[in-house]
């Protein structure tokens, strides 16, 4: 798009692959029909749960954490940083792009140098707390158990599960990873809520206030990246304290590709599109009082840079999309969570089918 030579045909040749994408998907969005839910939960994923390793925590309850910034800065994933000045490439090949390369390295460049004060300097603080606790998948839920004992539930995870067609794979849902009660193997389930936003604002205001908006959001870009950085770092520790970790051997960008055992998915995102849910999570962890981080109104965490989530250990737990719901479903999770059926679809409208 940088070069008069070049740009005509790019966007041509652009404007063409997005017909033929659109002819090509209005296809398959016709195909996959959605099925019932009762049919949907038949088609879960199956795991042989007598036979499963479930990995057992070296304690359960929940602990605060306060890493130094220095330790969260060798997990920083610096694709996403490009991306939020609408550079597009993946680090540290960007560098070697003949259009964008030269401005992604001054880029870069100025950010080490802003990382560096901020480090230096201890201008964010990071916080986060997490924890393990006894758990079993029961129907479509996820319980949370008090104890060992399993007689006394502390919280309940409400799940989603797909319901397009599909022929070879499992319709899938979060509660498919974690073992049922019926089945007598005892699991668990962690969560977690980090920060390093604590000072981020502020420092981005005092440069917006010098009319430097650059540098301001710099300091918010930097302030996004110590957060993703600390939910790795936090869950390269859970899995060693989960026991299954001790044995890894990865590289960083085995890290940043998620290579290894185990999910923490967010609230709100495609496997658990219903952000109402980081409401339990919070709670289950008094992430307020123990991080400093709060919920707004419309579920969204403050201070920014934050990032909040469950984890799952099953070998078998993946990423998905739950993808669009029909009514037969929405009422059934509503009635789990003991909410209008109206107010549910509100929050879950984006996924709505009818």
């Amino acid at each position: 798009l940088l070069s008069e030579d070049r740009k005509s045909d790019f966007v041509r040749q652009n404007a063409e692959r997005h017909v033929r994408l659109r002819e090509e998907f209005a296809g398959r969005d016709e195909a996959k029909k959605l099925i019932p839910f009762a049919t949907a939960r038949g088609r879960g994923l199956a795991i042989d749960w007598a036979q499963a390793d479930i990995a057992q925590p070296e304690f359960t309850g929940i602990r605060e954490i306060e890493p130094a910034l220095e330790e969260l800065v060798p997990y920083i994933d610096w694709s996403p940083f490009f991306h939020t000045w609408e550079l597009r490439g993946r680090f540290p090949a960007i560098f070697e792009d003949e259009y964008v390369g030269v401005q992604a390295r001054d880029l870069y460049d100025d950010a080490q140098k802003l990382l560096d004060r901020i480090v230096a300097e201890k201008i964010f603080r990071a916080r986060g707390v997490y924890g393990f606790f006894p758990a079993n998948r029961v129907g479509e839920d996820i319980v949370l158990y008090t104890s060992e004992e399993r007689d006394e539930s502390r919280a309940v995870f409400h799940c989603l599960r797909q319901q397009m067609e599909k022929k070879d794979k499992p319709n899938y849902s979060l509660a498919d990873f974690v073992a049922p009660r019926e089945s007598g193997r005892a699991d668990y389930l962690g969560g977690f809520v980090v920060t390093a936003g604590h000072g981020a604002d502020e420092f981005a205001k005092s440069f917006e206030s010098q009319h430097d908006d650059y540098t301001g959001i710099m300091a918010k870009a930097l302030a996004d990246r110590l957060a993703e950085a600390f939910a790795e770092y936090l869950h390269h520790r859970v899995r060693r304290e989960w026991g299954f970790g001790k044995t890894e051997n990865l590289s960083h960008d085995d890290l940043i590709r998620e290579k290894y055992r185990g999910i923490r998915p967010a609230g709100g995102y495609p496997a658990s599109p219903d952000h109402t849910e980081k409401t339990t999570l919070f709670e289950l962890l008094d992430a307020p009082a123990r991080t400093g981080v709060i919920l707004t109104e419309s579920m969204a965490m403050h201070p920014g840079a934050s990032v909040s989530g469950l984890y799952f250990s099953a070998e078998e737990s993946r990423y998905f999309a739950v993808g669009k719901l029909n009514r037969d479903q929405v009422e059934d999770y509503a009635k789990r969570k003991g909410m209008p059926l109206t107010e549910m679809e509100r929050w879950l409208g984006p996924n709505l089918a009818y």
